[in-house]
Parts: C-alpha cells; structure tokens; sequence
C-alpha cells in the first residue's frame, strides 16, 4: 500500500516538472516550420532554435516579425514570447525575414543559405512593387532569376511556353507596353541564354548586386510630419536616414547619413536627430504612434551598429564563415570543372560514336553499291560471253560457206564446157562466184574482228567482276569503329585528385590551386568591371526597343519621376543618391 502511495506521488510529481508548451508556426520565404516552445522562453530562445534548424550563423540580418493592429513588429529578444502583443491562438505565426540589409551584399553576405533568403525577399518586394524597377532592369533581374531555377539555357528542353506559368515581371511593367507574354518571354530567354555556367548561388548574388541599386531597396518608410505639420516619408536603410516628399520615394529631399548623426532619441511621439555637427540644426518630427517610434529607433539603432560594425575587421566567427566559404567556393568551383570536363567528354564521346555510325552507314551504303555493280557486272560479262559465243558460231559458219564456195568455184572450172558460149558462161558464172567469194571472205573476216571484239570486251567485263568482288572484300574486311567506352586521358596534374575510399569523399587543396583560385577570382572582378558597360549598353538597347511599346497614359507617378531623373542623367547607383545637409550660412533645416 505505501510502495502504491509512494509511486503515484513520483508519478504526479514528474508530472508536475513538465514544462508547459505552445505551438509556433515559422514562415520563411519558402517553407513553413513548426516548434514546441515552452512558456518561460524569450524571443532569443525561439530566434536561435530557427537558425540552428536552417543551418544560419549570419543571424545579425535577422529576425522574427509579426503584425499589430495593421503595424510591423519585430520580436524583442530579451522579452518572454508570449508577452509581446501576439495573438494567443496557436499556432502562434512569425515570419523569418531580413530585418537589415547590406551595404554590399557581395562582401557582407557569406553564407549561401543568407543569399538564398534574401534573394527571395527581394524578389518577391520587387514583384510586389514594393521596390520600384524600371522595366529593362526588370528583364534583366527575370533572366537571373531563371537561371537560378532552371540552369543553363538548353534550347532542346527550355523550349518557347516554358515561362508561361513564372511571375517573373511586376504586374505595372507588363500593363506599360503592349507586349504578349510571348514577347516578354523571348527577351527574358535572349538573356537567360547569356547566364550560362552560372550555378544557383551565383545567379541569386547576380540578382542581389543589381537589385541593391535600386533606389527602394532595403528602405523602410514611415509616415511624419515636422514641426510646420507637413506631411512626410521617413526612410530608414543601410546607408542613414532619409526624408522623402510622399509623392517621391525614388529620390530624397535630404538625408543624414550614419557617420554624420550624433543622436537620435524620441519622447513620446517626437522624435529628434542630432547631426555630428553643431552647426546644423537638430531635426525634429512627429508620427502617429508610440508603437511606430520604437520600430524607428530599433531600425536606426541596428543599421548604425552594422554601419560601424562593417567599418571594423571582421570578428573571429565572421573570419572563420568566410574562409569556409571561400574553401566551399573552391570546392564547388572544383568539381564544377571536373563535371564540365566529365561533360565535355561525354558529349566528345556521343560526337564520336555519332560519326562512327554515320561511317558504318556510309560503308554499308558502299558495300550495298559495291553488291549491284558486281551484280550488274556479272549481268553484263554473262551477256557479252553469250554474244561472243554467237558470233564466233556465225564466223565458222560463214567460213565453211566461204570453203564451199571455193570447191564449187574448183568444180566449176574443172568441168567448164569446152564451147565459147559454154565457157563465156562459165566464166560469167566464175567471175559471179569469186565476187560472192570475195564478200563472204569480207564478210567472214568482219565477223572474226567482231569475234575479237566480243572475246575482249568479256575480258575487260571480268576483270571488271574482278576489281568490285575485290573491293566488296575490302569493304567487308574493314575495321568498323574503336570502342565506345574509351579509356579516359589523364587529367592534367594542375587539377586536384578525387579519391573514392568507401562512402566518403576526399579532397586536397594544394597551395597553387588556391593561388590560382585567387588569380582566376581577381580575373573575374576585371572581367566583371569590363561587362558592365556591356550591360549597361544592353539595358539601354532594351529601353529603346520597348519604349515604342510603351503606352504612356498606363504610367505610374514612379514611372514618371525615374524618366525624368534617367533624362537629366540621375545617378547610377543608389549610394550616389545621398543629398547631405549644407551648413553654409548656418541656416536650419527647412522641409
């Protein structure tokens, strides 16, 4: 009884150890996850367990957002989840996305799974016109984007309708021109077919170096107004803070880069930036909400710590992801060639065997033609000997009737009568008989050279018979092809060696592979600098081929203005657009 008592009390007190649970439900740019969480755990317990199930250590990009009353929220993580403004309903729901983005993505973003995500989230504000594009960098930004998805361009499976179910373009670029899907297509695939030999990571950072030029990329915009009750457009990003005309989100009236601001605090709903330097005067403003200055001072205070952060050396954990990034970079870049080489050996291999049964159906035709003549010849030589043997038949008989003609011409002479009529008949008679001698002689003597002509032509016919049997031997004898397996050459000694042991793969780098490593990505840089003037000559070539197209009246306020500044010759880089503060004269700030 008491070892009963004494076990249901072990029993409920485990029990009671048991930590209570909720669901949370994660959404990403591409999949969805679900997580146990337990009730004591705060934002970075939850945003820590995310990363470490998608394999992210450059988390400082990062966080956990959710919605209050139609405004953006991100997760505070030293405060408990469940006591932010969340709905209690589970599955709790948060979205995984880049609350910060870089300066340049190239240098700052190392890990492939970091560009993966970011290259989603900015495809989709792109597609979503939440980042304005024009329409040439919109094709353009579509072709990498393909090529990311599909790989290299093969004309054989990539075939025209292959794009019809994509969301490739914004829905304001296709309802500009009067273009068919189809016509967008072909100018998407032209440059999708110019991206070959790039894999998946490097299209998506292709796409990331020409997206964050873009004006819009990577700004947060929230609705102020100043002191005179104007309303504004407050932009947060990388670079600094920027003030906006509401019609205008391309191009700042003014703005306050990082290095150049002292402070920035609010109280209550004013909020107020202090420039470095003293002589221009503090900024003040107001927006609608409480909630909404706070969202405006975590953004200002996490892009000013990555702003500085990015102007320091890099830390011992950011050393080490890109040197393993550079190693995986190698490796990739390694058997990428070995697997263009292995390639270009098939494809070697399938020429060859290609053209050795084109030869074989060559030699078949041949020995086939070979076959009818010696056939035909057989025919000809056979109908030559007939013909001859008939000839000479008809030579003997024409010489025997040429003998009897002689005796007869003898007898007649012999018993010519003694008359002078007798014998003038006679001689009339012999005169006749050597006459019809004389043309069976001539006749006898053209059928003997004709006899000699047949007996001559059957020799050539023969010996004719003779050279095809000859050559159909010849062609029945000859070696066919090599075999189609061949033995693969040596690789080059310049490239690494793959050794299979097992199920594990291992792999050397030796120092002069990862100098010429080096060479061939400081190669690629030059290359890339002399592209872009190629690129840029190609989107222009494109403006000038659809603008015909263009149906004017469909223009959007955005439209107009990124016009108006590419005609007075606007800047080609978002990082020229920064309009800093002027302190000439001491006067204050006026918007």
């Amino acid at each position: 009884m008491a070892g009963a008592i004494a076990s249901r009390m072990s029993f409920s007190s485990l029990k009671r150890k048991q930590p209570k649970t909720f669901t949370v439900r994660i959404v990403t740019m591409d999949a969805e996850m679900e997580f146990n969480c337990e009730m004591k755990w705060k934002g970075k317990d939850l945003f820590d367990l995310v990363c470490r199930t998608l394999g992210l250590r450059e988390t400082w990009f990062f966080g956990l957002q959710y919605t209050i009353k139609d405004t953006v929220a991100w997760l505070k993580m030293d405060k408990k989840v469940l006591d932010h403004d969340v709905s209690k309903e589970e599955p709790v729901t948060f979205h995984f996305l880049a609350k910060f983005y870089p300066e340049n993505a190239e240098e700052e973003l190392v890990q492939e799974i970091t560009q993966h995500l970011f290259f989603l989230q900015v495809k989709k504000q792109i597609l979503d016109e939440k980042v304005y594009c024009p329409p040439e960098a919109s094709v353009l930004l579509a072709s990498y984007a393909v090529q990311a998805k599909y790989g290299d361009y093969d004309p054989s499976v990539h075939k025209r309708g292959f794009l019809a179910q994509e969301e490739l373009l914004p829905k304001r670029v296709i309802n500009l021109y009067q273009m068919t899907p189809e016509m967008w297509e072909e100018r998407i695939t032209a440059w999708y077919a110019e991206h070959r030999g790039r894999a998946r990571d490097e299209a998506e950072m292709e796409y990331l170096k020409i997206a964050q030029d873009l004006e819009m990329y990577g700004v947060n915009y929230f609705t102020i107004r100043n002191k005179k009750g104007t309303e504004l457009l407050l932009g947060v990003d990388a670079l600094g803070l920027h003030i906006y005309d509401p019609e205008n989100r391309l191009t700042p009236k003014i703005s306050f880069p990082w290095n150049e601001i002292r402070n920035i605090s609010y109280s209550d709903k004013e909020f107020t930036i202090k420039p470095l330097d003293k002589k221009i005067d503090v900024f003040k403003f107001n927006s609608s909400k409480l909630r909404v200055n706070k969202l405006i001072l975590q953004l200002c205070i996490g892009n000013h710590d990555l702003f500085m952060r990015r102007r320091k050396a890099d830390s011992l954990e950011v050393q080490q992801m890109k040197a393993q990034a550079r190693e995986e970079k190698a490796r990739k870049q390694m058997e990428r060639q070995r697997l263009a080489r292995e390639k270009q050996m098939r494809e070697e291999a399938e020429r060859t065997r290609d053209e050795l049964e084109r030869r074989l159906l060559q030699m078949k035709e041949e020995a086939t033609m070979a076959n009818e003549a010696l056939m035909r010849s057989e025919e000809t030589a056979d109908l030559l000997a007939e013909k001859a043997q008939i000839t000479e038949e008809e030579a003997k008989l024409l010489a025997q009737k040429a003998a009897e003609a002689e005796q007869e011409m003898q007898r007649i002479k012999a018993t010519a009568i003694r008359t002078e009529e007798e014998k003038r008949l006679m001689e009339q008679k012999v005169l006749e008989a050597e006459v019809l001698a004389l043309k069976m002689a001539e006749e006898s003597e053209r059928r003997a050279k004709e006899a000699d002509q047949l007996k001559q032509d059957l020799q050539e016919a023969r010996e004719a018979e003779r050279r095809a049997k000859q050559k159909l031997l010849e062609i029945a004898t000859k070696p066919t092809y090599p075999p189609m397996n061949p033995i693969p050459p040596p690789l080059p000694p310049d490239i690494p060696s793959f050794d299979i042991i097992g199920d594990s793969l291992s792999f050397d780098f030796k120092d002069t592979d990862m100098k010429r490593l080096s060479m061939e990505i400081e190669k690629e840089k030059v290359e890339y600098m002399e592209k872009s003037k190629h690129l840029q000559e190609q989107l222009n070539e494109l403006k000038t081929e659809i603008e015909a197209l263009k149906l004017k009246e469909r223009e959007t306020a955005l439209d107009v203005l990124h016009s108006e500044s590419s005609d007075r010759g606007g800047p080609s880089s978002k990082h020229n657009t920064i309009k800093k503060p002027q302190a000439q004269g001491r006067r204050p700030i006026c918007i």
